[in-house]
C-alpha cells in the first residue's frame, strides 16, 4: 500500500460555514444563513457537501411532510411551483392479524398523530427543489463529494472536513485517475449527514456528546414506489398499520401513501432492537405486502423503485449534546425524528434554521471556531423539543410491553401529554443499544420465508437494481470489518450470521471455501448506504465509511 505522505498535497478552500449533507437539515441551514445575512447586509460564504451523485440521490423517506418548518423557511412556497403537490386527504390506521384487519377509529388516536395539514411528498424531490433555492441565494453545493474525515486544529476544534481521495484501487494504490481530496475549512461546521452518519459517530465519541444520554436507537425503513392501477389510487390517503407479520415482541409498522400520478409509496419499518437473529426485515416487508388488506392496492400495478435507510428512533432522551468546539449536529445526525408520527423532515429543517440563527449571530459578533452553546441550550424549548417530548415514552413502552400493551400504554401517555402536559411514566429509558439486543441463534427459531413471486414480492438483487445503486468496483471496500476472526467465532457461530438477513441489499454472504471453512463475502457494490450493519452487528465489528463520492443509490422520486 502506498504511503499517504507521498501523494499530492490536498488543496483547501475556506468558507464561513461548511455544511456536510444536502438533506432537509443541511439545505434549510444554508438557506437560512443566506437569508439572515441578507437581512443584516452581510456576506457569509456557505458550502454544502453532498456525497450523492446529485442532491436527493440518497434521500429516502416515507414521506409525510409537516410544513411547519417550510412555512418558516419559505413562507411563500404555496404560491410557487414545487414538488409538494398532494395534501393528505384522510388518515387510516389498521391493526393487521394473520388473515384480517381491524381499523382503529381516528377519534381514539392522540391528536398529534393526525396528518391533517400535511403533504405526501418525495423528500428527494423536495431536497432537489430546496437545493435550487439555496443556489439562487449564493450557496455553493458540491454533489458527488463525500466528506471522508473531520479536520481538527491543535486545540481539538473542528475546523473543517476533507473529501475522500478519488481513484484509489482496492489495494490502496492510486490509479491513473487518482485525484486527491480537498479540504473545506470553515469557521463553523454543521453536520447534517442523516441517521448514523460516519462523521457524526466520530464526533460524538471524540467530544463525548452522548454522556448522560440514553443510547441511540434505530429502525430500518424499507420502501418501494409503485405505479398502481387508476381504480386502486386514492390521492391523499395515508394508511398506517402495525401487527402482522411481526410477532408481539418485535416492534415496527408500515405505511401506504397515495401520491399524485397514480403512485403509491409502500414502506415497512422494523425497530432494530429485535432479538431473533433469523429475522429478515426485507423478507418481513415482502410478506407484509401479501396481506389481504394490502395486496389489493398493488393488483395490476408495477414496482418502479426501491430503497432502504436506517432511521433514528431514540428521540428526546437519546439526542446527544448538539454543540461542540467548531460546529454542531443537526437533523437526523442529531436524532430528531418523531417515531410515532414517522416524521423527521420538519424537525430537520427547524434544527437547521435554529443552528443558522446561532451561527449568524456568532459570526456577526466576530466569533468563529468556538462552541455554539446557545444552540444546545435552545433546542429543547423550541418547537423541536415541543414535538419530541410528548412522545418520548412511545418507543420504550413498545419495547417493554410488546405490541398490544405497548401501543395501548403509549396512546394513553400521549393523550395525557396532550390534555395535561404530563406523562404517566416520567421519562423512560431505552435500555440496551440495538446491537446488544440479539439473542444467540440457539435460543431462537429459524424463520421460513416464502420465495418471491416476482409480481408482488421480490428478491434483494432485483430490488437493488431498481435503486440505481452503483460504486466504482476497483476501490477500497467501504464496509470495514475490524476483526474477521470475531466475525466467524461470534457473528456466525453464535448468531448464525445475521448480516446476511438484516442487510436489505444482499451485501453480506457466508459461503464455504474449498477447505470447508467459512468465508465472509462483502458485495460492497450493492450497498444502498442504509447503515444497518454499522448499527446491528452484535459485536460492533462492521464500520461503514464513505466510499468514493457519487457512489451508492440514485433514488428517483423517493
Amino acid at each position: 500500500m502506498s504511503d499517504q505522505s507521498t501523494r499530492p498535497e490536498r488543496e483547501s478552500m475556506e468558507f464561513d460555514v461548511v455544511i456536510v449533507g444536502g438533506g432537509p437539515a443541511g439545505l434549510a441551514a444554508a438557506i437560512r444563513i443566506k437569508q439572515l445575512a441578507a437581512e443584516r447586509d452581510e456576506e457569509i460564504s456557505v458550502v454544502v457537501l453532498e456525497k450523492g451523485a446529485e442532491v436527493g440521490a440518497h434521500i429516502l423517506s416515507g414521506a409525510i411532510l409537516d410544513p411547519i418548518g417550510l412555512d418558516k423557511l419559505l413562507p411563500e412556497w404555496r404560491e410557487e411551483e414545487s414538488p409538494i403537490k398532494t395534501p393528505v386527504s384522510r388518515d387510516k390506521f389498521l391493526y393487521l392479524g394473520p388473515a384480517g384487519s381491524a381499523r382503529l377509529p381516528n377519534f381514539a388516536l392522540p391528536p398529534l398523530l393526525s396528518n391533517h395539514g400535511c403533504y405526501i411528498v418525495s423528500l428527494g424531490n423536495v431536497c432537489r427543489w430546496l437545493a435550487e433555492k439555496a443556489e439562487a441565494l449564493g450557496v455553493d453545493i458540491f454533489p458527488g463529494f463525500a466528506a471522508a474525515e473531520p479536520l481538527f486544529d491543535e486545540a481539538g476544534t473542528l475546523i473543517g472536513v476533507a473529501t475522500g481521495d478519488m481513484g484509489i484501487a482496492k489495494d490502496g494504490e492510486p490509479k491513473d485517475s487518482f485525484t486527491p481530496g480537498m479540504e473545506l475549512l470553515g469557521k463553523y461546521v454543521l453536520i447534517a449527514e442523516g441517521a448514523r452518519g460516519h462523521l457524526a459517530k466520530q464526533l460524538i465519541a471524540r467530544y463525548q456528546l452522548d454522556a448522560d444520554r440514553d443510547p441511540p436507537k434505530f429502525g430500518i425503513g424499507i420502501k418501494e414506489l409503485w405505479q398502481v392501477a387508476p381504480e386502486k389510487h386514492d390521492p391523499g390517503l395515508v394508511q398506517h398499520s402495525f401487527g402482522w407479520p411481526l410477532d408481539s415482541r418485535t416492534g415496527g409498522g408500515s405505511f401506504l401513501y397515495h401520491l399524485e400520478d397514480n403512485q403509491v409509496a409502500v414502506g415497512f419499518v422494523v425497530h432494530l432492537n429485535y432479538e431473533n437473529p433469523y429475522l429478515s426485515p426485507f423478507e418481513e416487508f415482502q410478506r407484509f405486502k401479501t396481506h389481504p388488506a394490502i395486496a389489493d392496492t398493488f393488483e395490476g400495478g408495477r414496482r418502479i423503485s426501491y430503497g432502504a435507510r436506517a432511521i433514528t428512533e431514540g428521540g428526546w432522551q437519546s439526542v446527544p449534546k448538539l454543540s461542540f468546539p467548531g460546529g454542531a449536529l443537526i437533523g437526523c445526525s442529531a436524532g430528531l425524528l418523531n417515531v410515532p408520527r414517522i416524521k423527521g423532515s420538519h424537525n430537520a429543517m427547524m434544527s437547521g434554521m435554529l443552528a443558522a440563527e446561532h451561527v449568524v449571530e456568532a459570526l456577526g459578533n466576530g466569533r468563529g471556531g468556538d462552541e455554539l452553546i446557545s444552540f444546545e441550550e435552545s433546542w429543547r424549548t423550541s418547537q423541536i423539543g415541543k414535538d419530541l417530548k410528548p412522545v418520548r415514552n412511545a418507543k420504550p413502552l413498545w419495547s417493554k410491553y410488546g405490541l398490544a400493551g405497548g401501543i395501548m400504554l403509549a396512546g394513553m401517555d400521549m393523550w395525557t401529554e396532550t390534555l395535561i402536559g404530563r406523562s404517566l411514566f416520567g421519562t423512560m429509558s431505552h435500555g440496551k443499544p440495538d446491537h446488544a439486543c440479539l439473542k444467540p441463534a440457539s435460543e431462537c427459531k429459524p424463520i421460513d420465508y416464502p420465495k418471491p413471486d416476482g409480481k408482488l414480492t421480490f428478491d434483494r438483487l432485483s430490488s437493488v437494481f431498481l435503486s440505481n445503486t452503483n460504486h466504482e468496483e476497483d476501490q477500497p471496500v467501504h464496509l470495514r470489518v475490524a476483526d474477521m476472526a470475531k466475525q466467524v467465532e461470534s457473528a456466525l457461530k453464535v448468531y448464525a450470521g445475521p448480516s446476511q438477513r438484516y442487510c436489505p441489499a444482499g451485501v453480506y454472504e457466508w459461503v464455504t471455501k474449498d477447505d470447508g471453512t467459512p468465508d465472509f463475502v462483502i458485495n460492497a457494490q450493492n450497498c444502498v448506504h442504509c447503515k444497518t450493519c454499522d448499527i446491528k452487528d452484535p459485536n460492533q465489528n462492521i464500520n461503514w465509511v464513505a466510499p468514493e463520492g457519487g457512489g451508492g443509490p440514485v433514488y428517483p422520486n423517493m
